[in-house]
């Protein structure tokens, strides 16, 4: 038999388990998914007619619209095509439950999976954390400056992604669906921030998930300060009434909100004491704390 031929036939009896395959796990998770073919050829903008013939075996669907109805079905491309049946093989059902599973339990996954991968996944990222009025945005605007480095305050990361300030984020989502805008703005500066200082708004720290996503993408800094210091770095900002009201009633509530929060503030890798020190001598504080424990480097 000439070459070509054999090629040919290979090649043709490939693509006919490729399709009657891809068909199969098209129809299988439409079935586990309990739609109507015409409900995925809505989602998915591929006709009902086509599906039918992809279903069947028949449908020699571009790579494009392929993609369309497994986003559709919420299954992976990959597992669409791949030999091996995501459903019967431990790896790829491995897998899918990682691609099913919120980034808390894909983190666990990771950090059991590849234990050294800890250093890997801070990258070169510092993250400063602390009450309003600590100083992490003067002292880490300066400090990325210094050490020539991108600097993200990450409450304006959010206000920039929907278009609106913090109290009208708070307003309209709530602070729940805030700190759910929380997690995704994270995400992408985890994703597009491999080295760079990160500010994070104070009250991150009352949100388990976000906060443990912190602590273990980035080296963190607790810039502290105390009770009448922040309330004198507060009034001037004019703070929404935070520093507002009766002096010693205004210091007794922010030592208890400290007091609540400092636990949490101790699960950072480092701390800088910032009372009594000018802008310049806490700069230098934690440029060389940066320096000397290499969290750039």
């Amino acid at each position: 038999m000439d070459d070509s031929v054999s090629i040919n036939t290979k090649i043709d009896l490939l693509t006919q388990a490729l399709l009657t395959r891809v068909g199969e796990r098209v129809r299988r998770q439409r079935e586990k998914l309990a739609i109507p073919r015409r409900v995925l050829s809505e989602r998915s903008g591929v006709s009902a007619r086509y599906l039918a013939q992809l279903e069947s075996g028949q449908g020699n669907m571009s790579i494009v619209l392929l993609q369309r109805v497994a986003v559709a079905l919420d299954y992976p491309l990959e597992f669409l095509i791949s030999q091996d049946d995501p459903e019967h093989t431990s790896a790829l059902r491995i897998g899918l439950l990682y691609h099913d599973a919120d980034r808390a339990v894909r983190d666990d996954v990771m950090r059991l999976l590849v234990p050294e991968r800890g250093a890997e996944l801070r990258a070169q990222r510092v993250c400063l954390v602390g009450l309003r009025g600590a100083g992490k945005t003067t002292l880490g605007a300066r400090a990325a400056h210094d050490l020539d480095v991108p600097f993200v305050e990450l409450h304006h990361e959010i206000e920039r992604d929907c278009g609106m300030s913090w109290p009208e984020l708070q307003d309209l989502y709530g602070p729940e669906g805030y700190r759910e805008l929380e997690a995704q703005a994270l995400e992408r500066v985890f994703e597009t921030v491999p080295r760079g200082i990160i500010a994070a708004p104070g009250g991150i720290v009352g949100h388990g998930a976000n906060y443990d996503r912190l602590l273990r993408y980035c080296h963190t800094v607790w810039i502290s300060a105390s009770a009448q210091e922040h309330l004198s770095r507060l009034r001037p900002q004019d703070d929404d009434g935070a520093a507002g009201g009766v002096h010693a009633s205004a210091l007794e509530h922010l030592g208890t909100v400290m007091q609540q929060r400092d636990a949490q503030f101790t699960r950072t890798d480092a701390r800088l004491e910032t009372t009594d020190r000018t802008v310049d001598q806490s700069l230098a504080d934690l440029t060389g704390l940066i320096e000397q424990n290499g969290y750039l480097a």
